[in-house]
């Protein structure tokens, strides 16, 4: 028997269930899945539903909810003055949320009420909490003033009025009055120029400083321990006066007046 034709050959079906009686798995496309798709401007929308539904719930959240809201006080750095003298001062409006507390109000305050303070940094401690990190101002210097003494830091500002001189600060000697140079350089400034003097101060005679006396710009003498006095004359020049007042206090340890106010022609003498 002849086998099958070419013709016959080719438009034989293959081996396995028939299409009709098993239908293989649907199409992605077909009936039998419905897919939902959105236009761009529909996605938009919806985007934009979701940032505005976000920003409101942040913004109850930061202003008007219980729970970020300004409950406590904590102050930091504090020597002189106490926590409960700053926080007083700082006024922080407890209760309120914490992201309207104006931090540079209560930091401006501060440093309007309490002139011992030299800087302040106010922050917000969440969830609900505000932070004084303060530093206070120190003494470089003190003015005798009757029975009380004022102290001066090193800008030259006086800052506080105490009954007793703090240990180991030198008191300065303001006898400027009847000075031409006060019209060039006003109290503040000489204030000023003698806390630099004593910056530069060897550390022998630092250690010795009693008191800063200046008369004027160029004239300032300072004082030291049994008597001994330094003149200085101005600010200027401060690290070749401070070598030069080293050798005539160690060629002339017995000397009683040292004048380095020529720093390259100093001299020593007995009073």
């Amino acid at each position: 028997m002849a086998g099958p034709t070419t013709a016959e050959r080719g438009t034989r079906q293959p081996k396995g269930p028939s299409s009709a009686g098993h239908p293989g798995p649907p199409s992605r496309g077909g009936p039998g899945v419905r897919r939902l798709r959105l236009s761009g401007r529909r996605r938009t929308l919806l985007a934009l539903a979701v940032l505005v539904v976000s920003g409101a719930a942040a913004i109850w959240l930061l202003h008007g909810s219980p729970w970020l809201r300004a409950e406590r006080v904590r102050t930091s750095g504090t020597k002189v003055l106490t926590p409960r003298e700053v926080e007083a001062a700082a006024a922080v409006p407890i209760g309120s949320p914490l992201i309207s507390v104006d931090t540079d109000a209560i930091e401006a305050r501060l440093g309007a009420k309490l002139r011992r303070i030299d800087s302040v940094e106010a922050v917000r401690s969440w969830p609900d909490g505000i932070v004084l990190k303060v530093t206070e101002r120190e003494p470089a210097l003190i003015m005798e003033t009757g029975t009380k003494f004022i102290e001066v830091d090193a800008k030259g500002v006086r800052f506080a009025t105490v009954d007793k001189a703090p240990k180991d600060v030198p008191v300065l000697e303001l006898t400027a009055d009847g000075s031409p140079s006060l019209r060039r350089f006003d109290e503040r400034r000489l204030m000023t120029e003698a806390v630099r003097v004593t910056t530069e101060l060897p550390e022998r005679a630092a250690k010795d400083l009693r008191a800063v006396e200046v008369r004027s710009y160029d004239s300032i003498t300072l004082k030291l321990a049994h008597g001994r006095t330094v003149l200085w004359g101005s600010s200027e020049r401060g690290e070749a006066k401070a070598r030069a007042l080293t050798a005539l206090m160690k060629a002339a340890p017995d000397a009683g007046h040292f004048d380095v106010s020529a720093p390259t022609a100093p001299v020593a003498s007995a009073s």
